[in-house]
């Protein structure tokens, strides 16, 4: 039998075990290095230091005015008429603008009703404050898309609002409420321009594909295979046969199931057509269109060209659409737009990674063709994200600013007839040692994108100060309005985002209206 010597533990070693462990990591965290100790270029190992531990702690952001507003403000519009008075209603170009409805007699009980020469105007009694309004050097930097849309009742085409973004758009986030709001209040149906091949899921269109196609894109960088710049819209096509099987004499095949749901509200859903945007290919492709399981249409896609266009009509107003492509070399698909006759489309164009410095790398003309074809009139950029985690200085900051810049001024003559808003990036935080805080350069980033936007004639709208400025990001993600990322925002936050966004822009359209109507 083995001998055991059990030796009594003491208080008194727990109490020395634990000053001598507290002793140890104290030392080690005042002589840690501050910015961390790297180990083979890839790997560092940080420790949190005496002032982390016990110093002065970052408040979070007091969001709860915003949010209060923010439900106050509710996009509550009515169309009335505009009473002839100087004070009802007054805008400026700064960053915070007012709605004044007190000389609107009864205005809680307006109703919806259009009328002619009218004014879109909160239903609340009291003036309310918007937290953050559109930005504008050029007073008419959105005229262009203001009166397109004033007219827009009357006429049969449709004007297209193409919202641009990173990640933070992913899955008809923020785009979805404007295009609600807008076809509710102004006409148009359907959810608008659809990749092929998404990088994420939308709440509206469920996209489903087989395994042999591939999309090539040129929004985070060019795709090198691809040996033209003819990526379309959407900066990206699909191909359901590879580039490097295009030149083989084997017939391949594809076929693409959209499912579209009603969470876009009946307006999205109810579209009439769908239009089918390719080109490239060496041979003509068959094409079956199919609502549910019955064929409607069959015809061969032309070859060659880098914008063609097939028309397909919805007849039974079914919510699930698919096609069977057949060819020796596949086209390539540029674009889906599900849509209707007249009224406003708002395209989500989600463009994950991207720092919003990709236009150069598309076809000026073919993107000219796109846009004339879609009669855009308001393009919204909404980058920055993606660039602020690697600009480490001023300089690069200023940078970064003046390749939006050039980036700006393609999209322009791309499309002279529309106007342009830029979003700036939202807070953004990173953890510094147990706390998150705002990337440091994040002010200076989005100081120079404003410049830029502004500078060339365009409007912008800062997210950043919308949602609270420095250190913000933690207060969203505390009321689960943002991911833990720390970067994105939830759905829920998205749709707060959204609305105040629309707020803005229709406060906006009130100016306009008002000037056209006094000048």
């Amino acid at each position: 039998m083995e001998n055991y010597i059990y030796i009594m533990h003491l208080p008194k070693h727990s109490l020395l075990f634990g000053l001598l462990l507290f002793a140890a990591l104290g030392l080690l965290s005042f002589c840690f290095p501050e910015k961390g100790w790297k180990v083979g270029g890839s790997t560092q190992f940080n420790f949190p230091s005496i002032q982390t531990l016990f110093g002065q702690k970052h408040h979070l952001t007091d969001i709860s005015k915003i949010l209060e507003t923010i439900e106050d403000i509710d996009t509550n519009y009515a169309l009335v008429e505009f009473p002839h008075s100087k004070n009802t209603l007054d805008t400026a170009s700064n960053s915070t603008t007012t709605i004044d409805t007190s000389a609107i007699p009864n205005a809680s009980e307006v109703q919806t009703e259009i009328k002619e020469d009218s004014f879109l105007v909160l239903k609340e009694e009291q003036p309310k404050t918007l937290i953050t309004g559109i930005q504008c050097r050029n007073k008419k930097a959105l005229y262009a898309f203001f009166r397109a849309l004033s007219q827009v009742k009357g006429d049969q085409n449709s004007l297209r609002v193409l919202h641009y973004g990173d990640s933070q758009i992913e899955g008809d986030r923020m785009t979805e409420y404007l295009r609600l709001k807008l076809q509710a209040q102004f006409g148009g149906e359907g959810p608008g321009l659809v990749s092929f091949m998404p990088v994420s899921k939308s709440v509206i269109n469920r996209i489903e594909y087989g395994d042999n196609w591939e999309r090539h894109g040129a929004y985070t960088a060019r795709d090198k295979q691809v040996p033209h710049n003819n990526f379309g819209v959407l900066a990206s096509f699909s191909r359901f046969k590879g580039l490097k099987g295009s030149a083989t004499k084997t017939a391949a095949s594809g076929t693409l199931g959209i499912t579209t749901t009603p969470l876009g509200g009946g307006n999205a859903l109810n579209f009439k057509k769908i239009k089918l945007f390719y080109g490239g290919a060496k041979s003509r492709t068959w094409c079956e269109f199919y609502e549910g399981p019955v064929l409607m249409k069959a015809d061969s896609l032309d070859a060659g060209g880098n914008f063609n266009i097939r028309e397909f009509k919805i007849a039974s107003g079914g919510n699930k659409h698919s096609f069977k492509f057949r060819a020796f070399d596949s086209p390539d698909f540029y674009a889906l737009s599900l849509e209707g006759n007249g009224g406003v489309m708002v395209d989500n164009i989600a463009l994950r990674g991207s720092s919003g410095t990709f236009f150069q790398h598309l076809n000026s003309e073919q993107l000219k063709a796109f846009y004339e074809h879609l009669n855009v009139k308001l393009i919204i950029l909404q980058f920055g994200g993606n660039a602020i985690p690697s600009l480490l200085t001023d300089s690069m900051a200023v940078n970064y600013g003046n390749y939006l810049r050039y980036q700006i001024n393609l999209v322009k003559k791309a499309a002279p007839q529309a106007s342009i808003l830029f979003i700036g990036p939202s807070d953004m935080n990173i953890k510094e040692g147990t706390e998150y805080v705002t990337y440091p350069l994040l002010e200076s980033v989005r100081d120079e994108i404003k410049k830029a936007a502004l500078e060339s004639g365009c409007a912008f709208f800062d997210l950043y100060d919308c949602m609270g400025g420095k250190n913000s990001m933690a207060a969203w993600v505390e009321q689960n309005l943002a991911a833990r990322d720390y970067t994105h925002f939830s759905p829920q936050g998205a749709r707060k985002m959204a609305m105040m966004l629309y707020a803005a822009l229709i406060n906006e359209y009130n100016a306009f209206l008002k000037n056209e109507k006094f000048k």
